[in-house]
């Protein structure tokens, strides 16, 4: 990010935890744009993700991740919502760290398989052990690379509280 460019709001955590739906209110609380990885994928590809892992594997997709990120990251001053694999990489991580205040969704994987719909999520279709595996495979890399962990929170708008409250007096 440039020299004065104001920071990014940046969201992670697993898929299906809120980050986009949390990014949509504090969108409009905070008066930012809200840019969500996997959408500005979908734009950008003309293809839904389940189309480009079925045609281009897991590793196309990534590399999309990275470029769309780097992308994203040169500019300031919005909410990005990643994809929940998105982290997993180190240069992403180094993006995330250099453009912005990173926020960690850390909803219970157990709840999220049950109560959010991942029929379009092509890593989430194993089966709900298998989706808690990788929840906790992933649990250090997002505590490592976040500087707030939101969990705990009743509702979408008790997360985006919570995060606009930081926001607004980091």
């Amino acid at each position: 990010m440039m020299e004065g460019q104001s920071k990014n709001l940046i969201l992670i955590g697993m898929m299906g935890c809120g980050k986009t739906t949390t990014g949509r209110r504090l969108s409009r609380m905070l008066g930012m744009p809200l840019v969500d990885t996997d959408q500005e994928i979908v734009r950008r590809e003309g293809r839904s993700i389940n189309d480009i892992f079925a045609q281009r594997g897991e590793a196309y997709f990534r590399t999309l991740e990275t470029e769309t990120l780097r992308d994203l990251c040169a500019r300031g001053g919005q909410i990005i919502a990643t994809g929940g694999g998105l982290p997993l990489r180190e240069e992403n991580r180094a993006l995330l760290r250099e453009s912005g205040l990173i926020f960690f969704l850390n909803r219970s994987p157990e709840e999220t398989f049950d109560d959010t719909d991942l029929a379009d999520r092509p890593l989430a279709q194993q089966g709900r052990e298998d989706f808690i595996r990788r929840y906790q495979q992933r649990l250090p890399v997002y505590r490592g690379v976040a500087h707030y962990e939101i969990a705990g929170c009743s509702s979408p708008a008790a997360v985006a509280h919570r995060i606009a409250v930081i926001w607004k007096n980091r």
